[in-house]
């Protein structure tokens, strides 16, 4: 029962870590003033984690812990 609550414990401060980064990650965002016209190298590196290269697709993960395919 106690390593049930002590992993219920940890999945729930990861969760909420999680959740603190992305509401960074939108703050951030709502406080840019225009739209990007050319690449941003600050930008990138403030806000992406590591992009993998597939044959077939991108995946990109942002520093928040989402990922997305392109």
């Amino acid at each position: 029962m106690r390593e049930l609550k002590q992993n219920a414990l940890i999945e729930n401060a990861e969760r909420e870590g999680k959740r603190q980064r992305i509401d960074e990650m939108t703050d951030f965002l709502n406080e840019q003033s225009c739209e990007l016209e050319e690449y941003d190298e600050q930008l990138v590196r403030r806000l992406i984690e590591k992009v993998t290269v597939f044959d077939d697709k991108l995946t990109i993960e942002f520093k928040s812990g989402v990922e997305i395919d392109v």
